[in-house]
């Protein structure tokens, strides 16, 4: 089961990680508005690099939880 919240979380923090940067770079060095987040809030260019960095916690979250290997009493 942890393996598998670990995937989940991880993959999530991909995602909100991209859109984060995608978002950033669009707005700040191009003018223009790409991803998805722009059209569930108008955010400025450090918020969507505060959104990156969320994404990131949520990768390093998913890898931790992912590589705690259970262990097993042997007989």
């Amino acid at each position: 089961m942890r393996t598998t919240i670990g995937y989940t979380v991880e993959s999530i923090g991909y995602v909100i990680g991209a859109q984060g940067l995608v978002s950033f770079a669009s707005q700040a060095f191009f003018g223009t508005e790409w991803g998805w987040l722009h059209k569930l809030a108008a955010l400025p260019s450090a918020a969507y690099l505060g959104i990156a960095a969320a994404g990131l916690a949520l990768v390093v979250a998913g890898v931790r939880t992912r590589k705690t290997p259970r262990r097993e009493a042997s007989a």
